[in-house]
């Protein structure tokens, strides 16, 4: 493949999935990594892209956020089978924060027959999906209403330092990866994250097997932040190793 196809198969690789790594680049074009960082060194030149750490971002510095009805609809066995098996981790008597990702909307639903649990939460769709179960206790943590339907803003985030402690935490993220760890698109929902995973006791990954190796502009958290990778099928022999090196235990089932 000459260097113009290469490129452009990269490009389009980034617009669909939101970033790209070099890894992974390297894999799929059967080409040396020193190869595709000359190709991302090339587009980051004619502003077609920034370069980050392992990969590449589109040039506005955020990678491409899909619209929530898009995310709703990606994935949706994977999200709906890894909510599943984090249903098994709550129990009666638990307080729990969940993110407003769309595969925590999936296990919201899972939790909607349980009995005596606390939830803490800034998405609006949990909040309206669980707001009819008299024997849930639900808590919106309040703030400024973003376009992805949840409470965002420093009201929110206050909230959630100042006010709550969960005994569990269910979020997900744009990607991780094992150089940087977990990594998220939007500095606000970002922001929420890391105060909820500071007030959590055990933290719970949710994350599909399409964003490991998967770059975003926005650290979140390192693996070692985390107790569980909660997914549907194990990430690669040395991904695994990185996770076991910091104690994460992943669940597939």
């Amino acid at each position: 493949m000459l260097a113009p196809e290469r490129q452009k198969f990269i490009m389009d690789e980034m617009h669909k999935d939101g970033a790209v790594t070099v890894s992974r680049l390297a894999t799929e074009l059967n080409v040396t990594e020193e190869t595709i960082r000359r190709d991302l060194e090339k587009l980051e030149k004619q502003e077609a892209l920034r370069r980050t750490h392992g990969g590449a971002v589109p040039i506005d510095g955020t990678t491409y956020e899909l619209s929530l009805e898009k995310r709703k609809s990606t994935n949706v066995e994977q999200k709906q089978k890894i909510a599943s098996i984090a249903a098994n981790f709550v129990f009666s008597g638990d307080t729990i924060f969940l993110d407003a990702s769309t595969t925590t909307f999936f296990l919201a639903k899972e939790l909607k027959k349980l009995k005596n649990i606390t939830i803490i939460t800034n998405s609006l769709r949990v909040v309206a999906e669980l707001s009819s179960c008299e024997h849930i206790k639900l808590i919106a943590v309040g703030g400024i209403v973003s376009s992805n339907q949840s409470f965002v803003g420093s009201l929110a985030e206050k909230s959630i330092k100042d006010c709550y402690f969960a005994n569990k935490m269910f979020f997900s993220a744009k990607g991780v990866t094992k150089e940087i760890g977990i990594l998220e698109s939007n500095e606000q929902e970002c922001g929420i994250k890391q105060n909820m995973l500071i007030n959590s006791e055990n933290k719970y990954f949710l994350c599909d097997s399409a964003k490991f190796g998967r770059v975003s502009f926005a650290k979140l958290a390192s693996l070692g932040d985390i107790d569980y990778l909660i997914t549907e099928k194990e990430p690669d022999e040395e991904f695994m190793s990185a996770l076991e090196d910091n104690n994460v235990k992943v669940v597939t089932q």
